[in-house]
């Protein structure tokens, strides 16, 4: 098989695999980074309940950095880790809200 014949690489670094056209893109890395940890902060958030404000803005910071990240996306490594990000912040999103919501009852 042709795959048995290639040598052996070892790990490849994240940005190796971030910018696997061979090309730097320090907006769509950062796009990427910053949906991670805001998707991060707005899942663990997410299961306590008197956190409901930090775990929904958290959320829809996340959604929208990852939702443009998508957009302008160069790689299928950017793709897949903000698919991951996308998905913790809109879990963390929901359970905020379902929790207490944006302004957790002060305008109601």
């Amino acid at each position: 098989m042709a795959q048995d014949a290639r040598p052996q690489q070892g790990p490849r670094s994240l940005l190796a695999v971030l910018n696997s056209d061979g090309k730097a893109h320090p907006v769509e890395n950062t796009l990427v980074a910053v949906t991670i940890v805001l998707g991060a902060i707005a899942f663990v958030s997410s299961a306590f309940h008197h956190l409901h404000l930090l775990s929904s803005w958290s959320g829809l910071a996340g959604i929208l950095t990852g939702a443009w990240g998508q957009f302008i996306s160069a790689t299928t490594g950017e793709r897949f880790l903000l698919i991951i990000g996308l998905g913790a912040a809109a879990i963390g999103f929901f359970l905020g809200m379902a929790h207490g919501g944006l302004f957790g009852g002060v305008l109601g």
